[in-house]
C-alpha cells in the first residue's frame, strides 16, 4: 500500500470543489473518518457498497479498515483522485461511474455487503426507502449512513416523538436503528448549514403475516394528515378502520401517537381475511 497524501492535498491538485448541485461536503478528519468506518464491526474481509465517495476520504478509511470497497460516483471530476486510490490498494476498490439513484446495489456489491456511505444530501432519503423496501432478510448486512442530523432524528424517533413518522415505522418495523454518531457541520468543507449524524440500521426477521405494501399504505394515509385524528386520516383507506377497531386502537388518536408495533398490528388486521380476523 503506498502512503497517501493528505485528503486537501488531494481536493487541491485535482481542482474538487464541493458541488451544492450534487448534495457534496467532504469530509477530511481521518480520524473521524476512521471511527465512521469502525460502526458496522470489523469489515476485513467483508464487501462495502458507497455511495458518493467524492474525492474518497470514507474510502480510505473503508480500506485501511480491510474492506473491498464498491464505490459509486456520478461527479467525473472525483474519478481521477478515485484512480489513485484504487491504485494505492491494488485489487481493493472498484469505482463505478454512474448515478446511486439508477443502479443495481445488489448486483454490483452481491449478498451480505455492509452499505456505508455519506449520502448526498438531495439524495439520501431515497436510497434509504429503497434499501429498507428491498426483500426481507435484505440483501444488505447493515447500513451505516451520514444523514443531516433532522432526517437521522426522524429514523431512529420513537412514538410521541415530534420527528417520527413514516420513516421511523419504516425503519424500525424489522430493523434496529440507532444514532452511532452526531458530527459537527465544522468537520465538512464546506461546512453545510446543518449538523450531521450517522445513523446505523441492522436488519431484524420481519414480523410474520405482515405486508410492506399493506403497512406502507397505511402510514402514508396517517401520516398523510397527522395533525387529523386517525377516524378522519384512515377513512378513504379500505378496513383501516374495522383493523383499529379489532386492534383495540382508539380512532380518536393520532398518527405520531401510535406505535411501530401497533401499525404493524394493523396492517396484520388489514391483511387477513375477514372471516379469520378475531372479536373485538
Amino acid at each position: 500500500m503506498a502512503k497517501l497524501p493528505p485528503l486537501r492535498e488531494v481536493i487541491a491538485a485535482h481542482g474538487l470543489r464541493a458541488s451544492k448541485a450534487l448534495g457534496q461536503n467532504f469530509l477530511l478528519d481521518e480520524q473521524l473518518l476512521d471511527r465512521i468506518a469502525a460502526i458496522p464491526g470489523d469489515l476485513s474481509g467483508k464487501t462495502v457498497f458507497e455511495v458518493g465517495p467524492g474525492p474518497g476520504g470514507l474510502t480510505r478509511a473503508l480500506l485501511r479498515a480491510g474492506a473491498r470497497v464498491v464505490a459509486v460516483e456520478r461527479d467525473e471530476r472525483c474519478l481521477p483522485a478515485l484512480a489513485e486510490l484504487s491504485a494505492a490498494f491494488p485489487g481493493m476498490l472498484e469505482v463505478v461511474s454512474d448515478d446511486a439513484m439508477a443502479v443495481d446495489a445488489h448486483a454490483l456489491a452481491g449478498d451480505g455487503a455492509h452499505i456505508v456511505a455519506n449520502l448526498p444530501y438531495n439524495v439520501g432519503t431515497a436510497l434509504t426507502v429503497g434499501w429498507l423496501s428491498a426483500d426481507w432478510m435484505p440483501w444488505w448486512a447493515s447500513l451505516t449512513l451520514m444523514f443531516q442530523q433532522e432526517v437521522a432524528e426522524r429514523i431512529v424517533a420513537p412514538s410521541g416523538d415530534g420527528h417520527y413518522g413514516r420513516l421511523a415505522v419504516l425503519a424500525q418495523w424489522r430493523a434496529k436503528a440507532r444514532i452511532a454518531m452526531k458530527v459537527h457541520r465544522s468537520a465538512f468543507t464546506p461546512p453545510p448549514k446543518v449538523m450531521s449524524a450517522v445513523v446505523h440500521i441492522e436488519p431484524v426477521e420481519a414480523p410474520e403475516d405482515v405486508a410492506f405494501r399493506t403497512l406502507e399504505k397505511l402510514t402514508a394515509a396517517a401520516f398523510g394528515q397527522r395533525r387529523k385524528m386517525l377516524r378522519q386520516s384512515l377513512k378513504g383507506l379500505p378496513g383501516a378502520l374495522e383493523a383499529l377497531e379489532v386492534a383495540g386502537i382508539d380512532p380518536q388518536r393520532r398518527a405520531e401517537t401510535v406505535s411501530v408495533a401497533e401499525f404493524v398490528a394493523v396492517a396484520r388486521i388489514m391483511g387477513t381475511p375477514a372471516t379469520d380476523r378475531p372479536k373485538s
